[in-house]
C-alpha cells in the first residue's frame, strides 16, 4: 500500500481527469435537502472539510452563508480560490489540525472525504478536530460511502477511457480497507496510483464518534435523506452534535 496516498493522488491532474464527471446537480440536491432539514440561519458559519474543488462550498455560499473550505490538495484549493469572495474562502489544511476552534455552526465532510488514514488514532484525531471547530451548539454532517453495500456489489475490474487515456481500475477489500488500484499510460509514461479508504460500517463510526466526543443525532442512507438500510442504501450519512465543549 502507498503510505499517505492521498497527498500525491489528490494533487495529480490525472485524479481530476478521472473524476471530471462528478455530478454538480447531485451535490446541490444534497445541500438543498440538508438545508431544508437543518434550517441553518442566514448568518450561519459553515466549514466544508476536504472540500476538493469547492462544489459544495460554492453552492452553500450562493445560499448566503459564510463558508470556509479546506483541503489538503494544493491543486484543488488553487482552483477553488477562483470563486472566493468576502463570505467564501479556501485554505490548504490537514483535517487533523483545523485552525478554527469553537467557531462554526456546521461542519460538513461530504462525499467520502474521510477514512484515508492508516491508524485509528488519526481518524479520531480528525474527528476531534472537526468537533473543536464547532461552537457549543454546532453540528457535524459526515457523508460516507455505504461500505456494506459496496462489499456486496464490488466491481473488481473496470476500464475507463477519458481524453485518450485508458485507466485500468482494480478493486479489492483487504486489511480493513476498500482499495482501488489505478494504472494508466500518459505522455509515454506509465503511472500507478491507489485509493485506500477504510471499510467503516455503522458500528465503526459509532465508536469513532464516541472517542472524539461526538454523538449521532440522525442517520440517513441517501441524498434524499431517506432512512439508512445497511444492505440497500447508497450512502451512510450522519448528523452529530458535540458531547464535550
Amino acid at each position: 500500500m502507498q503510505k499517505n496516498w492521498y497527498k500525491t493522488w489528490f494533487n495529480s491532474p490525472f485524479y481530476h481527469l478521472l473524476y471530471n464527471a462528478r455530478n454538480t446537480t447531485e451535490a446541490e440536491f444534497f445541500i438543498d435537502n440538508l438545508c431544508a432539514f437543518l434550517h441553518p440561519p442566514i448568518n450561519a458559519k459553515i466549514i466544508d472539510i476536504a472540500c476538493g474543488k469547492g462544489r459544495h462550498a460554492v453552492y452553500l455560499n450562493k445560499k448566503g452563508f459564510e463558508v470556509i473550505g479546506t483541503d489538503l490538495s494544493y491543486a484543488s484549493i488553487s482552483f477553488a480560490k477562483t470563486f472566493e469572495n468576502s463570505k467564501l474562502q479556501f485554505f490548504v489544511q490537514d483535517m487533523r489540525s483545523l485552525f478554527y476552534i469553537n467557531y462554526f455552526d456546521f461542519a460538513f465532510n461530504l462525499f467520502t472525504s474521510f477514512g484515508y488514514f492508516d491508524t485509528h488514532a488519526d481518524h479520531v484525531k480528525a474527528l476531534k478536530s472537526f468537533a473543536k471547530s464547532l461552537n457549543k451548539n454546532g453540528l457535524l454532517v459526515l457523508d460516507y460511502m455505504n461500505a456494506e453495500k459496496i462489499a456486496q456489489n464490488l466491481v473488481t475490474n473496470e476500464v475507463k477511457t477519458i481524453n485518450d487515456i485508458t485507466f485500468t481500475i482494480e478493486r479489492k477489500i483487504a486489511d480493513g480497507k476498500i482499495i482501488k488500484n489505478i494504472h494508466f499510460t500518459a505522455l509515454q509514461n506509465d503511472y500507478a496510483f491507489s485509493e485506500e479508504v477504510s471499510d467503516f460500517r455503522l458500528a465503526d463510526f459509532t465508536n469513532l464518534f464516541y472517542a472524539a466526543g461526538l454523538q449521532i443525532c440522525h442517520t440517513f442512507g441517501d441524498y434524499s435523506l431517506n432512512p439508512f438500510v445497511a444492505s440497500q442504501s447508497d450512502r451512510l450519512i450522519f448528523i452529530c452534535k458535540k458531547t464535550e465543549c
